[in-house]
């Protein structure tokens, strides 16, 4: 399963379980196992990297789950619970790019420092004028 562009997990790696879903259905949701629980054991994988164990540790923990009870059929529950810990996934292992804090630029200064001057005028010509002798 592709997380990535760097990283596809094995699908034995992922543990699929199948359980009663809840919910209304009638007769035939007493009798079918169509809810999809898709377990990701962190620790046991051999596929990824310290970096990548790290990041998913301090994020989730030992254990990354994703179920599905959406769909009247099993194999459309696996899917989509698979697409859902596939999600998950590269969302803790995406690695967000730092903000590079920007500088205001020439004309900004200018028009600060105008309307600076412009406040300073302002309270200089409510002054009581200065004496003449």
């Amino acid at each position: 399963m592709r997380i990535s562009r760097d990283l596809a997990l094995p699908l034995a790696e992922i543990e699929l379980r199948a359980s009663r879903s809840s919910g209304p259905g009638g007769q035939h949701a007493n009798v079918t196992a169509s809810r999809i629980e898709a377990v990701f054991d962190v620790h046991a994988s051999r596929t990824l990297t310290d970096g990548q164990r790290a990041r998913l540790l301090h994020r989730f923990g030992p254990r990354v789950t994703a179920t599905s009870q959406d769909a009247r059929s099993q194999h459309r529950n696996r899917e989509l619970a698979l697409d859902r810990l596939r999600e998950r996934l590269a969302r803790a292992l995406a690695v967000r790019r730092p903000r590079k804090p920007t500088t205001a630029g020439a004309a900004a200064r200018a028009r600060r420092l105008e309307a600076k001057r412009r406040q300073a005028d302002r309270k200089r010509a409510r002054r009581r004028p200065d004496r003449e002798d």
